[in-house]
């Protein structure tokens, strides 16, 4: 008898409530081939089986179960260009070949993610109003005045804003100077990820939610995966399995960190007082240990994310900090309801870049987005299929390298609650 697979709902989001409905999918039963198989349903596993299947390339979706259920359905929405580290630090380390391709995928992808939109008619609420890196202290000041200047070299359309421009850029005076990144925008992330599915689908991919990958081994021409109700052959397999990596290929799992996020915004404001906030589409985050972000969405909605609770969350409480914040910075948002509020895993790398690896011929990873993966997530899928149709080593913009089990990986929740305050105190004296 066919085991029965319990789903695990989906977080009571703001976007489960408003994205376009997921197309139809089910569980796999029985054994299936294909050229390719991929593990996880979020935008890496998408939008390499997006671009496989528009390749004429045979996929198989899996995923344990329902499109987006992790980040890619419950991130902040917010599509941010860049890599975490800047342009001349990648070249400096990586070379002006693989550094150079790194930046450049970094300034590209917010704009695949656009395209797909527009070519697929993704009904995903994208504005493209830009993204503000804002600073509350000097130390952040110097650095979003040198990130200005090595993009502005380069060509990409980002200015400073001093105090002034940011209070009319977003609505508060909180902010001494930031940097108005114009190559960045928002969309609502669950039903983009849903978007994403369907054009896949439309191509010829094939996707099975509630179905997760239980045991990955080498087999006769290619790669088994087992699942509780059948099995899929492949000869190549992509794991897109992010911040909820599991056990499935050893160390994986421990070669991130599965930082919490946390994300609560208010009901519809009326158009008299959202008008001055965040005009124009623009999304921000703060350059703090807080790692605070916002914007508002397409109907008006206030939408606050940070770091808060270390565990799944979804009582008032363990959003407060988030509403404190907001309220300090817009007062008037006092007077409206706090209507959702949910959070999930972001996979954090120990050097705060994109991993790639190949641990075995005809295997390929990708993970560790480090809170930019809208854009990251989707051009890495999109590179992972260049790679798993049959491409060379040359079609890869990122460095593949060993997969590194974090060190006392076991503690990580200390471990960031301990540099969280140690960032807060020197913070507080860079004032």
């Amino acid at each position: 008898m066919a085991q029965t697979i319990a789903r695990r709902p989906l977080p009571r989001s703001l976007y489960a409530k408003t994205a376009i409905p997921a197309p139809e999918t089910t569980a796999l039963t029985g054994d299936v081939t294909a050229k390719v198989a991929i593990v996880g349903a979020g935008f890496t596993g998408l939008s390499a089986a997006l671009h496989l299947a528009e390749a004429g390339v045979e996929t198989v979706v899996l995923d344990a179960s329902a499109i987006g259920w992790g980040a890619s359905g419950r991130n902040g929405g917010q599509v941010n260009p860049g890599l975490k580290w800047e342009p001349e630090d990648l070249v400096a380390t990586f070379g002006a070949d693989l550094g150079g391709r790194m930046v450049k995928l970094g300034d590209e992808a917010p704009q695949l993610v656009f395209d797909l939109i527009a070519k697929h008619g993704i009904d995903c609420a994208p504005q493209r109003g830009g993204t503000l890196r804002a600073a509350i202290s000097e130390t952040a000041a110097t650095g979003i005045r040198s990130f200005q200047r090595q993009w502005s070299a380069r060509g990409a359309d980002v200015v400073l804003a001093d105090a002034k421009e940011m209070a009319a850029l977003t609505g508060t005076g909180a902010y001494r100077m930031g940097a108005h990144d114009r190559r960045g925008g928002q969309v609502n992330p669950l039903g983009y990820v849903r978007g994403l599915a369907g054009a896949a689908l439309k191509a010829g991919a094939r996707i099975f939610t509630d179905t997760p990958a239980v045991k990955l081994t080498r087999g006769t021409g290619g790669w088994e995966i087992a699942t509780p109700t059948g099995t899929v052959r492949a000869e190549r397999v992509i794991l897109a399995t992010n911040g909820y990596s599991d056990d499935l290929w050893p160390g994986l799992r421990r070669s991130v960190v599965p930082v919490f996020s946390s994300i609560t915004a208010t009901e519809p404001l009326p158009a008299q007082v959202r008008a001055p906030i965040m005009p124009n589409g623009v999304v921000l985050y703060e350059m703090s240990s807080s790692y605070v972000y916002y914007r508002l969405d397409d109907a008006g909605r206030f939408v606050m994310g940070g770091r808060s609770v270390l565990r799944e969350a979804s009582a008032p409480v363990d959003y407060t900090a988030l509403v404190d914040h907001a309220t300090r910075l817009f007062p008037v948002l006092r007077a409206f309801e706090w209507t959702h509020r949910w959070n999930g895993q972001v996979a954090v790398t120990w050097d705060h870049l994109p991993h790639l690896h190949e641990p075995e011929a005809g295997l390929h990873i990708g993970l560790g987005y480090n809170g930019r993966g809208v854009a990251m997530a989707t051009a890495t899928g999109r590179m992972l299929a260049r790679r798993a149709a049959g491409g060379g080593p040359e079609t890869l913009d990122l460095p593949v390298t060993r997969i590194r089990p974090i060190l006392g990986h076991a503690a990580w929740p200390l471990a960031v609650k301990t540099r969280l305050k140690w960032d807060r105190l020197r913070e507080t004296f860079a004032h």
